[in-house]
């Protein structure tokens, strides 16, 4: 098997779960990285006006991308690690 069709081979990638659900993701990807892969471009909304949002920057400077880790809220999802077994939430509210 190819290195590429090895990558995406998710029977036994390693996953985490987003929102309760398992997502495969390549190691050393981080989880705003995983998420855009798999098609989720936007996973909360802003307090004011509900307008959504995901990885805008990418590099950890505007907030845009916030999740909750392994109950830990506020964490930038661009920034943090992609690791097997990690529980994160996304929604509204991540940013307080």
């Amino acid at each position: 098997m190819s290195r590429a069709a090895a990558e995406t081979d998710v029977s036994t990638a390693p996953a985490f779960t987003v929102d309760g659900e398992p997502l495969a993701f390549v190691p050393g990807q981080t989880l705003a990285a995983a998420l855009v892969a798999s098609g989720r471009v936007a996973w909360r909304t802003t307090r004011g006006g509900q307008r959504p949002r995901g990885v805008f920057c990418g590099i950890g400077v505007c907030y845009d991308c916030l999740v909750t880790v392994d109950g830990r809220r506020g964490q930038r999802a661009c920034l943090v690690r992609a690791r097997p077994g990690m529980a994160v939430t996304t929604g509204e509210g991540d940013d307080d």
